[in-house]
Parts: structure tokens; sequence; C-alpha cells
């Protein structure tokens, strides 16, 4: 269990050049779920007690890459479990799974740079452990797994980050926007990831995708998140129009 952010990424990118097949046990018992190797800080709190910041101050643009790069770190912990969990899948699963902890590694490390650069570090603010929790809440079953995390939360980060790009455009951190454009591009194979494999469990198990993954939604998340979306990006993502015409009605009825 690696508790330092730094030692993790190395140990991440050590995995990213070895051979993933080996991951790919025989189906059988998922393993217990546990918590992640993590920092003492930031602390985790709820996220109604984090605070809503502008982007007018260095600290206030601090927040927010701090915000981003705590999902990133949570990211890596999570194409991690998902290469560690589910048993019985193909070589390639495995195999897609580490190369997205690998790019959630870099992704964390040039947004803890970033950080450093505006004085601050990782910990320095609160944070919560939503992405996390999720990973709890789909442990029993991959296919929910690729459904809810990466075609749900990892998706929501493509539907945001246009509008903080904007923001700090408009706030003039550039270097920061440059971060972002790099994730938000990178993002799109990540969910893409998440969409073939629920598409192979669907078809492994004779399921309609296009009329369970609104079912999952329903049953897990209320729903899924609010609007705005960004059709572009998950259509490049790989969701189906079906799926983004249930997203659409239920934000035109929310």
């Amino acid at each position: 269990m690696a508790d330092d952010p730094v030692d993790k990424c190395r140990r991440v990118d050590e995995l990213a050049v070895g051979d993933a097949g080996v991951l790919a046990g025989e189906t059988g018992e998922s393993p217990v779920i546990a918590m992640p190797g993590r920092p003492s800080r930031p602390q985790l709190v709820h996220p109604a007690k984090l605070p809503r910041r502008g982007l007018g101050t260095v600290e206030s643009r601090a927040a927010l890459v701090h915000a981003i790069a705590h999902i990133e770190f949570n990211a890596i912990n999570l194409g991690l479990d998902a290469a560690w969990r589910f048993t019985g899948m193909p070589a390639d699963f495995y195999r897609d799974w580490l190369r997205v902890a690998a790019d959630e590694t870099r992704h964390f490390r040039l947004l803890s740079e970033r950080l450093g650069e505006l004085g601050f570090a990782y910990g320095d603010f609160d944070a919560h452990n939503g992405l996390w929790e999720a990973a709890v809440k789909t442990a029993h079953d991959v296919l929910v797994r690729m459904a809810l995390v990466p075609r749900v939360l990892e998706a929501r980060g493509l539907d945001v980050t246009p509008g903080m790009i904007k923001r700090l455009t408009g706030a003039g951190d550039r270097e920061t926007v440059a971060i972002l454009e790099i994730i938000l591009e990178e993002e799109v194979p990540h969910v893409a990831i998440g969409t073939r494999w629920f598409r192979y469990c669907c078809e492994q198990r004779g399921e309609d995708p296009d009329t369970l993954f609104p079912h999952l939604l329903e049953t897990y998340m209320n729903g899924g998140p609010p609007g705005p979306y960004n059709f572009p990006d998950r259509r490049r993502a790989g969701f189906a129009e079906s799926e983004l015409e249930y997203l659409q009605e239920r934000n035109s009825s929310a």
C-alpha cells in the first residue's frame, strides 16, 4: 500500500512498463475491497463542506487546481483497482486500466507541479472521497463499475472541464489552462475504455447496453449527473445517441 503520492506514482510507472497481462487471473471471487494508500492530508470532508470559490486570487485558483489534482489521484486508484479486482476478463482489460492509471499519474504530476508554482502543495486544501465511495459501491460487479465510474463520474470531467478552461482563460491563467486542455483530450479515451468494457460485459450477459445504462443510472445514481453535457466529447467516448437522448430528456425535465 503506497501512502505517499510520489511513491505511488513511481510504482505505477513501474507497472505501466511491465506486462499487464499477468494480472488477468482466472474467474473467481473478487478481492475484498480496502482503502487504497493515501497520505494523511488532504483532510476528507463531506462535499457540502467544501467552500465555493471564485478565481480572482492565486489561492482560489490553487484550490481549483488542488480539487482536480485530488480527482486525478483518486483516478489512479480507480484504474489500479479495476485491474486488480475484476478477475476473468480479457488481458486487454488489464492493459487498458493500467494504461489509464499511468495517464492519471502523469496528470496528477502536472497538477502537483502547477500547485507548487502557485505556492501550494497537494494536501493544503480539504477534499472529498466521492470517487472512491463509488468504487466501493460498484465493487461487486465489473459491468456496474464500467457503467458508472468511467461513464458517469469520469465522464463528468468531459462536461465541466470546458467551463473551467473558459473561466481560467478569463482569469489569465494560461498555465493551468494548458494542463486542463491535455487532461480533457486524454480523458476522452479513458471514458471510451469504460464504454468498450461496459458493452463487452453486456454482450457476454445478453444485455442491451443502450437500455441497461439508464436503468443503472436510476438504480445507483438517482438518474445520473445534471447537465449541461459535453455531447461532442461524449460521442467521441462512445456514448450511443439513445444514451445522450436520455441524459438530455432527464436534464430538460429536472
